[in-house]
């Protein structure tokens, strides 16, 4: 991700609605024909020259995930293809959504705007949907017709159902289109890394206890594996005794995969479906006392560590490294401290309604594009960004310059150079500065990720496996030990909406979305609790606020959703 070439302040939320009444950008015209037309002179230009000229977009993203400014050397070869100078800026405030909703309410835009986006229902999507009312924004639709790559959107079944009917082209717009969702597959069911996540189990542990980590399958398995665990006496690094169960990785937070024959739908929509076809939340099942019933059980025979919920990142990420926990509840297979595969898949979990199967979404999407009316000749962004999307475009930002990072190999394909990869390894900061998203400057993917098949396009599923195969031998030794190929294929495709996704339609969207936060929440206060009667009032307090908030209201939403083809719920885990 690029992070920002320039600082840009924030107006307060309160000093900005203010302007909101003076400033209305609804009201303003859009481009004629001839002011949206760039006639430069491309006489003796590359054929992916667009225009000589400066394009400056803004980042409504979270300052932790945008990337430097772009290498110099790779700027001036991006201005001899294309003749386009990038400048990105970034925001800064503790959340991207309120300097998203300061901007468009201050009509204060560059020429283009990025910010999340990965369904119809994240929270985003209400603020730019506002915007597209009120006019701010350009239809892209005849702007994408004769382009190589974004054209493809205009296929049928190219995006996805939530893509093309609740972000893209939504009826109430008749063919117009005001935000690019960006990271679509190529292909339906594709998966650019193979990938295996989840609970994970000490290798060393495994072997000493003579267990097959694949033979755990239920929430009650786990529980005599863990008091097995407990009785080994095994250590960490440092000789201290271990705990059978800790945190995800990334720290403190709920993971249903470690005991997913107890959860009720999947992790933060906890909807699903009875055998006879009802639509209900997980409130309104046995799952949730089941589940408080069996950590409580976890957290007082010490099996699991105390502090599993609400662990910082960087404590739960130390223990990890120091082997404190037997079972890591949530990392994958492609995390660096694990390359030598001494942890190993546990599992994986059946689900409350049958054995495990794999589930891949049909396509997803993943962070947006817009661009304000106010911008000139917006059709040069556009041809920008059908460049980055195209195979030369992405081999730029993607691998960067030709003889500096990699050369080509007989059919065209980027073998990166062995320096490169060790700078990447021994010094992260410095490879990041080279520019390019291998070294983990993604500048271009705002822009141009999209249309994904980096196997088709580059013959090798993650940067660098044409140079230093051995570099992913661990992660794929974990995807042959977990099975991955064979679940694979016999994995189910989804297409559809995720179950929360239809919220900006519900009357009682605020007060619904507060109650599952404290749902949520209660849940975590109900595992801490004395005992499961104490447990129960916390959650029957919550569930009381579900049903206050119109819960069953959007049930009856959701059924008759799930009745239109083109507004299919996915129900599933």
């Amino acid at each position: 991700m690029s992070k920002k070439w320039m600082k840009w302040s924030v107006f307060s939320l309160a000093s900005v609605m203010l302007l909101v009444g003076c400033q209305n950008n609804g009201d303003q015209a859009a481009p004629k024909e001839s002011e949206q037309t760039n006639a430069p002179n491309t006489a003796g230009k590359p054929a992916t020259w667009i225009a000589d000229r400066t394009i400056n977009g803004r980042l409504f993203i979270d300052s932790d995930d945008v990337s430097k400014d772009i290498n110099p050397e790779i700027a001036k070869k991006l201005k001899e293809m294309t003749g386009i100078t990038l400048e990105l800026e970034g925001v800064t405030a503790d959340h991207a959504i309120d300097a998203l909703t300061a901007g468009l309410a201050s009509n204060d835009l560059p020429e283009f705007v990025v910010y999340y986006l990965n369904n119809r229902g994240r929270k985003e999507m209400s603020v730019i949907l506002k915007g597209a009312r009120e006019g701010m924004f350009t239809d892209l639709t005849p702007l994408i017709k004769n382009t190589k790559i974004y054209s493809k959107y205009l296929q049928n079944k190219y995006l996805p159902l939530d893509t093309q009917y609740g972000v893209m082209f939504r009826p109430e717009f008749k063919g117009s289109s005001y935000f690019m969702h960006m990271n679509i597959p190529r292909e339906g069911g594709y998966q650019e890394t193979k990938y295996v996540g989840g609970p994970f189990i000490r290798k060393d542990i495994v072997d000493a206890l003579g267990i097959d980590p694949k033979s755990i399958k239920t929430s009650d398995q786990l529980y005599e594996l863990a008091k097995k665990i407990k009785a080994g006496s095994f250590k960490d690094k440092n000789g201290k005794d271990i705990y059978p169960i800790g945190p995800r990785y990334w720290g403190g937070k709920e993971v249903g995969d470690l005991y997913s024959d107890l959860v009720w739908g999947a992790d933060e929509q906890r909807i699903h479906q009875t055998k006879d076809g009802k639509i209900v939340h997980e409130s309104q099942t046995e799952y949730p006392m089941k589940r408080i019933a069996y950590v409580q059980k976890l957290l007082s025979e010490k099996l699991m560590v105390p502090e599993f919920y609400t662990m910082e990142e960087n404590r739960a990420t130390e223990g990890i490294l120091n082997g404190s926990y037997a079972i890591i509840a949530d990392m994958h297979n492609y995390l660096d401290f694990n390359k030598d595969a001494h942890y190993v898949p546990l599992g994986p979990m059946n689900r409350v309604d049958g054995p495990y199967q794999m589930q891949l979404d049909y396509k997803t999407g993943y962070m947006a594009w817009s661009i304000p009316k106010t911008t000139k000749n917006p059709q040069d962004i556009v041809k920008f960004s059908d460049f980055l999307a195209s195979r030369e475009g992405k081999l730029l930002w993607q691998y960067g310059i030709e003889g500096r990072d990699y050369t080509l190999d007989a059919k065209g394909n980027p073998i990166v150079k062995k320096e490169v990869l060790e700078l990447k390894d021994k010094d992260p900061k410095a490879a990041k500065a080279l520019g390019f998203d291998g070294v983990g400057n993604s500048w271009g993917s705002y822009l141009g990720s999209t249309d994904v098949n980096r196997n088709a396009d580059f013959n090798e599923m993650q940067y660098g496996d044409a140079a230093s195969s051995e570099a992913n031998a661990g992660p794929l030794k974990i995807l042959e030990m977990w099975g991955y190929d064979e679940k694979r294929k016999n994995a189910k495709l989804n297409d559809g909406y995720q179950p929360l996704a239809f919220m900006g339609e519900f009357e009682q969207e605020t007060q619904l979305k507060d109650a599952l936060k404290k749902y949520d929440d209660s849940m975590v206060r109900a595992f801490y609790a004395k005992n499961l009667d104490d447990a129960k009032k916390i959650l029957d307090s919550a569930t009381a606020q579900l049903k206050a908030a119109g819960l069953d209201k959007y049930e009856e939403l959701l059924a008759k959703k799930n009745a239109d083809p083109k507004t299919k719920v996915i129900l599933l885990f």
